[in-house]
């Protein structure tokens, strides 16, 4: 069994301090410190090792094990052990040399005697048992609590991470058949989805980004996806406020936009179209996010295993705990999705 340091921490000020009861306060009662010193320096190790022996022998290896009735024969046996031991000091030194009067008025297994011995040993037992107990529960919490940070850690990374394969294979398609055409849009083709891609996997390592960085990268994103849909696709973004100081997670509106995209749009329809708005109510930042919804086609949540709602519900959850809101109101023709999220904790996060 490995011994940590905070129990040798722990143990050490525990005893001392009761050491430092059993000797100093009662000897500042009598004025006698050299004879509660020595009894001091005798019953103390007597109830510490009872403690021990209780809490780090009987509860681990018996009651936490699921042995009860070994630990309940184990603990009526070294009760017995150690009021014989602090019992045999007490009768063999204490008596002979402090009160020589009171072997002749009762005997070494004199029963109440025993008893007052018993409950001065196991009532320090049980406050030893308890501050040590109460120790480890905090420490299981903290090393529980840690654990959930890592692990939340780890799932939030993979949500940011997960961008959808199909559009970086259309996009490398499109500027395949851009450059076969020798068309001047390839080079700034190559450009927009190297600062998507480079955005995806750098900035997205930080808690929070600027707001305005992520719009530029919404930007970017409807950018390359006009290539495939051309002037069938009508696409507005107005930003009403100052956004200079706000931040917010990265790739957190991205999936809201491609959702636009994988649900509401096919390849067949005339006329498509995006409205995104972003502003300030009161401490709130809203993004609404609106598209048109074609007949042959259904949007929701992403079956398929992309990023899609879920993923941003989960983030919100993470990142923004009882300080957002998600609103989906599907029409017939159109897609609406309201996010709020309150401005101080994107400022003071960030």
């Amino acid at each position: 069994m490995t011994i940590k340091k905070e129990d040798i921490v722990f143990n050490t000020v525990f005893w001392f301090v009761y050491f430092s009861y059993e000797w100093l306060a009662m000897a500042s009662v009598y004025s006698e410190y050299h004879k509660f010193l020595v009894n001091a320096a005798a019953i103390v190790p007597i109830t510490a090792a009872a403690s021990l022996f209780t809490v780090h022998i009987l509860f681990r290896k018996f009651h936490l094990q699921g042995r009860k009735r070994a630990f309940w024969i184990a603990l009526i046996l070294s009760i017995l052990v150690f009021v014989l031991i602090r019992r045999s000091f007490n009768y063999f030194y204490t008596y002979p040399k402090y009160y020589p009067e009171a072997l002749e008025t009762m005997s070494f297994w004199f029963l109440p005697k025993l008893i007052i011995v018993g409950v001065n040993i196991y009532l320090i037992v049980g406050v030893y048992t308890m501050f040590y107990f109460v120790k480890a529960w905090y420490e299981q919490q903290r090393l529980a609590n840690a654990l959930q940070q890592e692990k939340t850690g780890a799932e939030l990374k993979l949500l940011k991470s997960q961008i959808q394969p199909h559009f970086i294979l259309n996009t490398l398609n499109n500027i395949y058949s851009y450059a076969v055409q020798r068309n001047e849009k390839t080079a700034d083709l190559i450009y927009q989805l190297s600062s998507f891609l480079s955005y995806g996997l750098y900035e997205n390592k930080e808690t929070f980004v600027p707001l305005l960085k992520e719009i530029e990268v919404i930007r970017s994103y409807i950018d390359l996806e006009q290539v495939r849909y051309g002037d069938r696709l009508d696409f507005s973004l107005n930003v009403f406020d100052n956004m200079d100081q706000s931040r917010i997670t990265p790739l957190l509106l991205l999936p809201l936009v491609e959702n636009c995209f994988k649900h509401g749009f096919n390849s067949s329809i005339d006329h498509c179209w995006i409205r995104i708005d972003i502003s300030k109510s009161g401490e709130w930042l809203v993004v609404k996010i609106e598209n048109s919804v074609s007949q042959d086609t259904s949007q929701g949540e992403d079956t398929n295993g992309g990023i899609g709602l879920s993923n941003v519900k989960r983030r919100l959850e993470i990142v923004y705990p009882g300080k957002h809101e998600l609103k989906i109101k599907p029409e017939e023709d159109t897609f609406l999705v309201i996010l709020k999220i309150k401005e101080d904790k994107i400022k003071n996060d960030g």
